[in-house]
């Protein structure tokens, strides 16, 4: 197979391990922390560069498109906030057909130095966070519905209605390649259905301690959660090398149409291939897109 064919990175992977009962992820500003325990396996990563046009959201889940942006500096926030919108509107609904398209937020992530500050009101967008190191898709499968019929009624309060979403990311690495932590992708068909435990969001204006993160005082039934794996061998890791400014990969949260690729994990790693690696930068724009 052609697939069989592309260059692999032999690497780490963090996963899941098997007895972790409590998950919480705890944000704040700058910092993220997990309450379940993670441990790293090794994985076969291969590169997509020279086969990018087979990759596709119906068939993997995520897909590479030539988006140029108009955006020079995408940490400055309110550069980002005044023109990037309307181009991931606009990417979303050419890449996906869909027929209305509602922003979520963004927000950048960087292997390289983040301030330390506590910022008290925290609301977890527009601000720079480390990579997400952990195999993970944003939202999970048993919230999905409810959360997108509630982000449809505020966006289109007097909308027609839908038959269909995706939720997903508009990525964009900005840094200059090669980078150190790329982004993997798993392709969606070597993900079974029953994979995934819900790991619910907490925002935060600091992160608690560990005794404090696991206590009974947080209310878990929010409608925010992410799916977090276990260790599966059959998964299958993907990831575009020397990804540029102007390259998009859009990356599938969740499909209300099963009968395509409807999810992709992802996560940060670590690529050991290029020795003159430089700090990751991107920017992930989350929305809802929908079919009415």
């Amino acid at each position: 197979m052609e697939e069989d064919e592309a260059r692999a990175v032999e690497t780490q992977i963090t996963y899941l391990l098997p007895g972790s009962f409590i998950n919480r992820r705890f944000v704040a500003a700058g910092v993220e922390y997990n309450t379940g325990h993670y441990a790293p396996y090794p994985v076969k990563v291969r590169d997509a560069r020279r086969l990018s046009r087979h990759f596709t959201l119906d068939r993997h889940g995520f897909t590479l498109a030539r988006q140029p942006s108009a955006v020079e500096d995408f940490f400055d926030k309110e550069e980002v906030e005044r023109i990037y919108p309307g181009e991931v509107i606009s990417g979303v609904k050419a890449l996906t057909g869909a027929t209305s398209v509602a922003p979520i937020g963004w927000m950048v992530r960087t292997s390289g130095e983040i301030p330390k500050r506590r910022v008290v009101g925290y609301e977890h967008r527009g601000g720079v966070q480390p990579p997400a190191g952990e195999a993970h898709v944003d939202t999970e499968p048993g919230r999905a519905d409810a959360y997108a019929r509630s982000v449809y009624d505020r966006v289109f309060p007097n909308g027609k209605g839908f038959s269909r979403f995706i939720h997903s990311s508009f990525w964009r690495c900005f840094s200059e390649p090669p980078q150190d932590t790329p982004l993997a992708v798993c392709d969606a068909r070597s993900v079974r259905a029953d994979e995934g435990t819900p790991n619910t969001l907490h925002i935060v204006d600091e992160i608690p301690s560990p005794e404090d993160a696991l206590s009974d005082k947080w209310n878990d039934n929010v409608l925010v959660a992410a799916a977090i794996f276990q260790f599966n061998p059959a998964h299958r890791w993907w990831y575009f090398s020397d990804m540029t400014r102007d390259e998009v990969l859009l990356i599938k949260f969740h499909d209300s149409d099963r009968s395509r690729a409807w999810r992709t994990p992802h996560t940060a790693f670590r690529d050991p291939s290029f020795p003159d690696a430089r700090p990751r930068s991107s920017i992930e724009f989350r929305s809802v897109a929908f079919f009415e």
